[in-house]
């Protein structure tokens, strides 16, 4: 939005239905005024984990420049190429450990700013190419999308408020939650206002969080009360 960018992650990891576990998807680098990127995960957690390690690796390089360290590069177009270049890496490689199973697929959402330069948001695709948002669509979305994007759709603007805009993607996120299993708390909520250049706010959302389960029991009496009153 105009006024910052808001990221939200699930962190429920599948291997079976009878394997569910919990990892963090979102992380973020910090150098509080200067530099944020929050990268933010779905797919195959040996990917995302493998990508996420290297890249921290690089920027704790010695040697790290702006062709190879996150915190180095000049911009946030170089941050989305450095990404999506070890994230396409990442999963070559561990593609062609499991070249007798299904290949490992993997995709990641990077936002953030540096100083002087503007906000931007980017979808990492598990080739490592990647698209920007733009004002005609000014959110992204990975992993098991589909459920919540039409309350976004609706609702999210480049002027649309912070404010309006947690809230979006949290009911965003309960319709998901609400329809599908795979997606499960707890949940992790960052916020970073346009040029602060660091996490303004951050919250993790547990399960039963008294906050988030009344505004879910809300949203479900509003389409309840909108619903009948619609006449065909």
């Amino acid at each position: 939005m105009n006024d910052g960018i808001v990221c939200l992650s699930d962190t429920r990891t599948n291997a079976g239905l009878d394997n569910i576990s919990t990892y963090r998807k979102m992380f973020t680098f910090e150098d509080p005024g200067e530099r944020i990127i929050v990268i933010m995960t779905a797919g195959s957690l040996s990917v995302t984990q493998t990508t996420i390690a290297r890249l921290r690796e690089a920027i704790d390089d010695p040697e790290a420049t702006g062709e190879t360290s996150l915190m180095l590069a000049p911009t946030m177009l170089k941050v989305a190429e450095l990404v999506g270049n070890m994230l396409a890496t990442v999963r070559a490689q561990v593609d062609e450990k499991l070249s007798a199973m299904q290949g490992a697929s993997a995709s990641m959402i990077v936002a953030g700013q540096r100083r002087g330069g503007a906000m931007r948001l980017f979808l990492i695709y598990p080739e490592g190419n990647f698209i920007e948002a733009t004002e005609d669509t000014p959110f992204l979305q990975i992993g098991e999308h589909k459920y919540g994007k039409p309350i976004l759709d609706r609702v999210v603007k480049l002027t649309t408020s912070l404010a309006d805009a947690q809230k979006a993607v949290l009911l965003s996120m309960d319709s998901t939650l609400r329809s599908n299993l795979s997606v499960g708390m707890p949940l992790d909520l960052c916020v970073i206002e346009r040029d602060a250049c660091q996490v303004t706010a951050r919250r993790r959302i547990e399960a039963g969080d008294p906050q988030f389960r009344a505004m879910s029991e809300a949203w479900s009496t509003a389409l309840r009360e909108g619903f009948s009153r619609i006449v065909i």
